[in-house]
């Protein structure tokens, strides 16, 4: 039995179309999961527009932010049944002897492979994923909603664990991506005032951040970030996909303060670091997740504390994916979701 996928298949620019899939053979320790929805992630831009800085296991199904039922399970799967309502990590293949592993930072591990470029992902009707990947979805959160678990969960751990914002802190995040939006949303859930920062291109996307109470700033966000006390910024959140931002951040942050760096970009920087140096700033790197932040992310979700139907610019079938990714790229949308089914 075969369905459509939507398959990276080279590493030229453009490379990316529909093709007939497989159905997966799941091993005992895996699910079959039909996949109600799956968004696209910056990431699935960058292998179509081929500007991505990480190895890709071509020909590969793109997509890693889904959820949908279980259509089968392995021999040796318990605490779940078929039909059960599941969201699904993005590590795929880990090493469970790793000594991240061991610590429960499997997401770091250097030999993890995700769905989308190591693992066919979920731009198809079917996926294999072991078990350990679940997370159940409350009745009440409609998998257009929960498939965006996962680039929550990425602003979860980049402003809540490795930023530690507290209440009445400013926070500047640059980039008003679907991960800066919801790196914003995250800060304002932490009590910080918050600004976000784009370009002329951006105002569409940082009207729709306003609706998470933050300042939307085109260009230069220094008046802001001085305001208080005229030193800067407690926190500086990079979610843009470029090197070079993290200059910008530099100026912004005040002595002492923090730049959480998440947005990922493959150029070179080519400007001196002496002001990270100068002011005592912690540069913070952020990736990935593991299974405490799903939990809360989707306690948020199911609760409507957090809300991300502000963000979603829309629902195409699998067919229209090339739709979905151009209203993305063009910026005119902040997250397109595909349906497979």
């Amino acid at each position: 039995m075969s369905s459509i996928g939507v398959v990276n298949f080279s590493s030229k620019q453009g490379s990316v179309e529909i093709r007939e899939i497989e159905k997966p053979t799941i091993g005992e320790d895996d699910v079959l999961l039909e996949v109600a929805n799956v968004g696209v992630c910056g990431s699935d831009l960058h292998q179509w527009t081929a500007d991505h800085s990480w190895h890709v296991n071509y020909p590969v199904v793109l997509g890693h932010e889904f959820g949908g039922h279980i259509a089968a399970l392995g021999s040796r799967v318990s605490g779940w049944k078929e039909g059960d309502r599941v969201v699904s990590e993005t590590a795929a293949v880990i090493d469970p002897n790793s000594p991240l592993t061991r610590q429960g930072l499997y997401n770091l591990d250097p030999t993890r492979k995700g769905f989308g470029y190591g693992v066919n992902g979920a731009m198809t009707r079917f996926v294999k994923v072991p078990a350990r990947c679940l997370h159940a979805v409350p009745e009440n959160l409609p998998f257009e909603q929960a498939c965006l678990t996962e680039p929550c969960s990425v602003a979860y751990s980049a402003v809540v664990v490795n930023s530690k914002i507290k209440p009445g802190d400013r926070v500047v995040v640059l980039g008003p991506g679907t991960i800066g939006i919801l790196c914003a949303a995250m800060a304002r859930l932490c009590g910080a005032e918050v600004a976000i920062v784009g370009l002329e291109a951006d105002r569409g996307r940082l009207d729709i951040a306003r609706q998470y109470g933050c300042e939307g700033i085109v260009g230069d966000a220094s008046a802001w970030a001085n305001k208080q006390d005229g030193l800067g910024a407690d926190c500086v959140i990079d979610a843009a996909g470029a090197s070079a931002t993290l200059k910008i951040a530099l100026e912004l942050v005040r002595p002492n303060g923090h730049i959480t760096k998440v947005g990922w970009g493959p150029q070179p920087l080519n400007f001196s670091l002496d002001p990270l140096v100068q002011k005592n700033v912690t540069l913070q790197g952020s990736f990935s997740h593991n299974w405490p932040i799903w939990e809360k992310v989707l306690s948020l979700l199911a609760s409507g504390t957090l809300d991300v139907k502000p963000i979603i610019g829309g629902v195409w079938e699998l067919k229209d994916w090339h739709e979905a990714f151009e209203q993305m790229h063009s910026g005119k949308v902040v997250k397109s979701v595909l349906k497979p089914n």
